[in-house]
């Protein structure tokens, strides 16, 4: 099946890198569910969802900045971005929780990575770095912008247009991440990872009587 042109939310991917499953759930099925980290997030993201742009020592901060990549077909929006003297952009994602927790973030330096080369693409100034902010510790962990991370970018927009082309959903991980995520009513990866391990073991038994 054909790939769809549309163009892919920033935020997906995130998801997918946290979930393939929970990524279709919500880009595909227009899924949606809270819990305590949606509304904390939802609360970190309260002023910078709101549109302005100021300055202080010179440094241009932008809020709510719309995103786009004709190149690698994403749009979205970013929490913050400060503009240096030389007009080079510097994006801030804003995340709840703590910077200690920096190790479980991956799925966040991607989605800040996608970020910096829309914004490559949109000014025609290089974005080598950006950075986390840890709203619960008020501190940011700043993020190089290298070619691993541009390069899982590309591969990972390629999977998530491959996966909405073809219209299944991926099975679930049924793991610890299940625990955090709001979806998980939904999903219901325990009782389908346990109906999949019952087919697998019939199928076993089944080769062993032939």
């Amino acid at each position: 099946m054909a790939e769809t042109s549309e163009p892919i939310p920033v935020s997906a991917i995130q998801h997918w890198c946290y979930c393939p499953r929970q990524c279709l759930l919500i880009h595909a099925e227009q899924a949606f569910a809270e819990n305590v980290h949606t509304m904390r997030g939802q609360a970190v993201h309260e002023r910078v969802d709101q549109a302005g742009v100021e300055t202080r020592a010179g440094v241009r901060t932008a809020r709510a900045v719309p995103l786009w990549s004709d190149r690698l077909g994403l749009v979205g929006k970013a929490d913050v971005v400060e503009f240096l003297a030389d007009g080079t952009p510097y994006p801030v994602e804003y995340k709840h929780g703590r910077k200690g927790r920096a190790a479980k973030g991956v799925h966040d330096h991607l989605q800040l990575a996608a970020q910096a080369l829309c914004l490559e693409e949109m000014t025609g100034k290089g974005v080598a770095v950006g950075a986390i902010y840890h709203a619960t510790s008020h501190r940011r962990r700043e993020v190089t912008i290298g070619s691993v991370l541009r390069t899982q970018v590309a591969e990972t927009v390629v999977a998530i247009r491959q996966a909405l082309a073809a219209g299944t959903l991926p099975p679930p991980v049924n793991d610890e991440r299940c625990r955090e995520c709001s979806l998980i009513d939904l999903c219901q990866p325990a009782p389908l990872a346990a109906q999949a391990r019952q087919k697998e073991l019939a199928c076993r038994l089944f080769v062993a009587d032939d």
